[in-house]
């Protein structure tokens, strides 16, 4: 098996070259700003789908109060 870091320094040497073409006074998020963002979008995007099936599940049709007849209410403009 060869050794891992001879392997690491061969590709780092090969990408030396493009790296210097990069503005070294600009900051970049990299990789782990990636990362980070992706993470958080699946979050997101899980939450909603959740959300979404919890309200589903909702019934938006109001109980009757207490000691109210369970039809529909008299209008009181009527005759």
């Amino acid at each position: 098996m060869p050794d891992m870091s001879a392997s690491v320094s061969l590709a780092v040497t090969h990408l030396v070259p493009l790296a210097k073409e990069i503005d070294e006074n600009k900051v970049t998020p990299g990789v782990l700003g990636f990362i980070v963002f992706a993470v958080m979008a699946l979050a997101v995007w899980g939450l909603m789908k959740s959300m979404s099936k919890h309200m589903g599940k909702v019934d938006f049709k109001e109980a009757p109060a207490k000691g109210e007849t369970p039809g529909p209410k008299a209008d009181s403009r009527q005759g």
